[in-house]
C-alpha cells in the first residue's frame, strides 16, 4: 500500500499555516524550551500569552500547539467553552483519546462526576422522589439530608457524637458526609479534590511514553477565575500529588500573568505579551493574501492599526485597488465588510452578530426566520469568514468584530433592534420549550442544554428591554444557585455580556458586582448581595434565604444557617426546601427533637416524596428511637425499593438494637444495589464482629478503605478490629492516619492509647487518652482504659518484693 493521503483537515490546517506570519520571538522561545531538559534551570514550564482583544492570541496559540506536536507532544486545547475544571478535564481526554492516548480511570471518574451531578440535581426538585444517587452542590438541603445517614467520613459536632457512640469523628469532612459515600460528595461538591489526582497519574503514565505534554489553556480572562487557581495547586503544592516535569502548560487571556498569586513562580514562566502586528508584520500577511497595491495596503494599515484579525478580515476580502476601500470615515463595521458589496450578505453578517452562539437555526431567526436555500447559503459564506470561529463546537463572533456590529445596529434602529431581539427571545424560547418536552418536571434545570436554550432566551429579552427583563433574569439567577457554581457563572456573564451589548450601565453593574461576590464569598456571597439589594417584592427572596441558609450551613455555620432558613419561612410558611434544610441543620447540632418536628411538618406539605420518610426515619435512627426509625425506613423501602441508602440505614438500626440477621440482610441489600457502597461495608463489618466473625470484619474494612481512603471513621474502625486480633502495630497506622484527617477525633486518641499500652508504651497511651477525654470528657471506654494504663504504670514503678 502507498503512503495514507493527507484529510481534508490536514491540508487546510497546512495550507493555514503556511500562511501565518508575525510573532517569531514568541514561536522560537517556544520552540527553544523543548531543546532544554526540564532539569535544566533555563527550562520553563509556563507560558503566558496576553493581549487585547483581536490581537491574534488564539491563533498563536494554536500555532504553539502545532510546534508543540513536532516535538512529539501530546496535546490538549481548552478555552472558554468550559464551564469548571471538571469540563476542562473532560475536553482534554477527548483530545489526548484523539492522539491515541486514552486516559481511560479519568474518563471513568468524570462520567460518574456527570452522572452524580445529573441525578443529584433532579433529586433536588420537589416532588422528585425516585433519584436517590445524591444531591447536587446545589441543592444542599438533601445534601445536608444524606450526612445524617451517611456517616462515612467525620462531621463535626454534636451530630457526629450522634451517629455513632463510640465517635464517629467530626470536623472538615462534615460536607462530604451527607451523600452515599466520600467520592460521591466530592464528585459534586469538591470534584477536584477527587479527579485532579487521577488526572496527574494519568499524565504521570503518558509522560512516560511521550516527550513532552503539552496543556494550552485559552481565552483565560474568562476560564481563569476557575482554573487559575486549581492549576496553581496543581504545578506549585503536592496537594493533588506530582505533576511530571515534562509537562508545559500555556495560558492565554487579555490579562497579565498574576504575580499576587504565583509570586517566585515567575522565574519558572515565560511572559508573551502580544499587540498589534508591526507595520512589517502587516504586511506580511496582506502580502501572503494577494493584497499588495500600497493605496490599499496604506488604507488597511490606518483602518485596522495593525489589529490581527482586522488585518485577516479585510485581506480575505481581497481589495485590488484604491477605489475598494471606500469613504475613510466609514464605520467600524463598514471597515469588516469594506469589499463585500452584496447589501444582502452585508445584512446577513450583521444579523449573525445578534446571537451570543451562532448555528443555523439562530441565523434564520436573526435573518428572517426563514429557512430556504438562501438563508443556508448565506449561512455557509457567513461561517466562512475570518472573524467567525468554532470554540467548543459552536460559532462565535471574534468580539472585535461582533461588538461594533452590534453597536451600528443599535444605534442605527433602535426599533430594529427591539424587533429583532424579541424574535430571537421568542425562537430561542420554542426550542427551549420543545426540550424541556422530553424531561421530567423536575428536570429542566439540570439539563444543561435546557439551561443553555433559557440563557440565549434571557439574552434576547435583556437586550430588547433591558429594564423589563431585568427581574425575571434575576429569578432564574437564584433559582440556577440550587445547581452550583458551575450553572451560576453563565448566568452572571449573561447579564454582564447584555449590559455591555446594550450599553445597559444597569445590567453592567449587575453582571460586575455578582461576578465579584461569587469569586469573594461563593454562591452565599452572591445571594446575599442578591437579598441585599432586594426592593421587598421580589418572589424569590425565600428561595434565596434558603439557598443561603444551605450554603452556610455546608460550610459549617448551623447558628446563621437557622436564622437565615427562620427568614425564609417568614416569607413562604410552606417552602418545603427551607423546612428540610431547618431540619437537618437542627439535627447536625444535635437537636433530634426539632430535626423529627420540623421532618413531621416537611412530610405534611410533601406527602408523597418517600425521601422524606428515609429522611425522618434516619433521624429516628440518630436519636435511638428504634421502632419509629424501622417504621419509616421500612416504608421508605416500600415506596423506594431501589434506594440503598433506606436499606442500610434500616441495617444500621437493626445493628444497633442487637437484631443482627436483619441487619445483615439489610446491608446485603444495600451492597447488592450498590456495591461500591463503602459506608455499608463499613457499618456490615460491625455486624462481622457481632457475630465473631473477624476475618469478614477486616475484609470488608479493607474494601471500604480502598473505596475512601481518606475516611477517618473507616481509618478507626479497622485499627479497632486490627487491634482485637492483637495487631497493634499495623493498628497504630491506621489510627496515626485518623488523626491525620481529624485531629480532634477522640475515639481515635482513645484507641491509639489502648494500642501503645498494648505495646507497653504506657506513657504515650496516657497522653492520648487524656486528649481523648480532653475531647470528650464523658467518655466511658476512653475512662476505664485510662485507668488500666495508670495502673499498669503505677504497678511497673512498685520495687521488686
Amino acid at each position: 500500500m502507498g503512503p495514507t493521503r493527507p484529510s481534508m483537515q490536514e491540508l487546510i490546517g497546512r495550507r493555514r499555516r503556511a500562511g501565518f506570519v508575525g510573532r517569531i520571538g514568541e514561536r522560537a522561545a517556544f520552540r527553544g524550551n523543548f531543546g532544554v531538559p526540564a532539569e535544566d534551570e533555563r527550562h520553563r514550564f509556563l507560558f503566558h500569552v496576553h493581549g487585547d482583544a483581536g490581537v491574534g492570541k488564539t491563533r498563536l496559540v494554536r500555532e504553539l500547539e502545532q510546534i508543540a506536536r513536532e516535538a512529539g507532544a501530546l496535546t490538549a486545547y481548552v478555552d472558554e467553552s468550559v464551564a469548571g475544571v471538571p469540563e476542562a478535564m473532560t475536553a482534554m481526554t477527548r483530545q489526548f483519546a484523539a492522539q491515541g492516548r486514552r486516559f481511560k480511570d479519568l474518563e471513568r471518574l468524570l462520567a460518574a462526576h456527570r452522572e452524580r451531578r445529573h441525578e443529584a440535581a433532579a433529586a433536588l426538585a420537589p416532588g422528585a422522589a425516585e433519584d436517590r444517587e445524591g444531591p447536587s452542590a446545589g441543592s444542599l438541603a438533601v445534601a445536608r439530608a444524606a450526612q445524617a445517614g451517611l456517616g462515612m467520613i467525620p462531621v463535626a459536632g454534636a451530630f457526629a457524637a450522634a451517629l455513632d457512640t463510640d465517635g464517629l469523628a467530626h470536623g472538615a469532612d462534615r460536607l462530604r458526609a451527607r451523600f452515599r459515600s466520600q467520592e460521591d460528595a466530592q464528585l459534586v461538591l469538591s470534584p477536584e479534590q477527587v479527579l485532579t489526582p487521577v488526572l496527574l497519574s494519568e499524565l504521570a503514565g503518558a509522560a512516560d511514553a511521550v516527550p513532552w505534554i503539552v496543556l494550552l489553556l485559552d481565552t483565560y480572562e474568562r476560564t481563569g477565575p476557575f482554573l487559575d487557581p486549581w492549576l496553581h495547586d496543581v504545578m506549585t503544592t503536592d496537594r493533588y500529588g506530582a505533576l511530571p516535569a515534562d509537562v508545559v502548560v500555556v495560558t492565554s487571556g487579555q490579562h497579565p500573568f498574576d504575580t499576587a498569586r504565583w509570586g517566585s513562580f515567575a522565574d519558572f514562566m515565560t511572559d508573551l505579551p502580544l499587540g498589534p502586528f508591526t507595520e512589517e508584520e502587516a504586511r506580511g500577511l496582506l502580502a501572503d493574501k494577494g493584497v499588495r497595491d500600497e493605496p490599499v495596503v496604506a488604507e488597511v494599515l490606518r483602518l485596522t492599526g495593525g489589529l490581527p484579525v482586522l488585518v485577516s478580515t479585510l485581506a480575505e476580502s481581497g481589495p485590488v485597488g484604491p477605489g475598494d476601500v471606500g469613504d475613510p470615515s466609514a464605520t467600524a463595521v463598514d471597515r469588516f465588510l469594506k469589499w463585500e458589496r452584496d447589501p444582502v450578505r452585508r445584512a446577513a453578517a450583521l444579523a449573525g452578530a445578534l446571537p451570543r452562539r451562532l448555528d443555523e437555526d439562530a441565523f434564520r431567526s436573526a435573518v428572517d426566520g426563514s429557512g430556504d436555500q438562501a438563508a443556508d447559503a448565506l449561512f455557509a459564506w457567513l461561517r466562512g469568514m475570518p472573524f467567525v470561529s468554532e470554540r467548543g463546537g459552536r460559532l462565535q463572533y471574534h468580539d472585535v468584530v461582533r461588538a461594533p456590529m452590534l453597536r451600528l445596529q443599535r444605534l442605527r434602529s433602535p426599533g430594529a433592534w427591539t424587533e429583532r431581539h424579541t424574535r430571537l427571545a421568542e425562537a430561542y424560547g420554542g426550542r427551549r420549550a420543545r426540550a424541556g418536552a422530553d424531561l421530567r418536571p423536575d428536570e429542566p434545570w439540570a439539563d444543561e442544554g435546557w439551561r443553555e436554550l433559557r440563557l440565549g432566551e434571557t439574552y434576547h429579552l435583556l437586550c430588547a428591554r433591558p429594564r423589563a427583563a431585568l427581574a425575571g433574569t434575576l429569578a432564574d439567577l437564584v433559582t440556577a444557585c440550587g445547581y452550583g457554581d458551575d450553572a451560576v457563572r453563565p448566568w452572571v456573564r449573561v447579564l454582564a455580556e447584555a449590559g455591555e451589548d446594550t450599553d445597559a450601565e444597569a445590567l453592567r453593574t449587575w453582571g460586575a458586582d455578582l461576578a465579584a461576590a461569587l469569586a469573594d464569598g461563593g454562591l452565599a456571597g452572591l445571594l446575599r448581595l442578591l437579598l441585599g439589594r432586594a426592593r421587598g417584592d421580589e418572589p424569590w427572596r425565600a428561595t434565596a434565604w434558603a439557598l443561603r441558609a444551605d450554603a452556610l450551613a455546608r460550610d459549617g455555620a448551623p447558628g446563621p444557617a437557622l436564622e437565615d432558613y427562620d427568614h425564609a419561612l417568614a416569607l413562604d410558611p410552606a417552602l418545603v426546601r427551607a423546612h428540610r434544610g431547618r431540619a437537618v441543620t437542627l439535627g447536625g447540632t444535635g437537636d433530634y427533637a426539632g430535626a423529627l418536628a420540623g421532618l413531621d411538618r416537611v412530610l405534611e406539605l410533601e406527602p408523597d416524596n418517600a425521601w422524606n420518610v428515609v429522611l425522618r426515619g434516619e433521624h429516628h435512627r440518630l436519636a435511638r428511637h428504634h421502632a419509629e426509625a424501622v417504621a419509616d425506613l421500612s416504608e421508605g423501602i416500600a415506596r423506594d425499593p431501589a434506594g440503598e441508602f433506606a436499606w442500610a440505614s434500616r441495617g444500621a438500626a437493626h445493628e444497633r438494637h442487637g437484631d443482627l440477621d436483619a441487619a445483615l440482610a439489610d446491608f446485603d441489600r444495600a451492597l447488592a444495589l450498590k456495591p461500591d457502597y463503602a459506608w455499608a461495608l463499613a457499618r456490615r463489618a460491625r455486624v462481622w464482629r457481632g457475630l465473631g466473625d473477624q476475618a469478614r470484619r477486616l475484609a470488608d474494612l479493607d474494601r471500604a478503605l480502598t473505596l475512601q481512603p481518606d475516611w477517618a471513621w473507616g481509618r478507626c474502625e479497622r485499627g479497632d478490629a486490627l487491634r482485637v486480633n492483637g495487631r497493634d502495630g499495623e493498628a497504630l497506622a491506621d489510627y496515626d492516619r485518623a488523626l491525620e484527617l481529624d485531629p480532634g477525633y477522640a475515639s481515635a486518641y482513645a484507641s491509639r492509647g489502648a494500642s501503645l499500652s498494648g505495646l507497653g508504651r504506657h506513657e504515650e497511651a496516657l497522653a492520648d487518652l487524656d486528649r481523648a477525654l480532653a475531647l470528650n470528657p464523658g467518655y466511658p471506654w476512653a475512662l476505664e482504659t485510662r485507668e488500666r494504663v495508670r495502673q499498669r504504670l503505677a504497678d511497673r514503678a512498685l520495687p521488686p518484693t
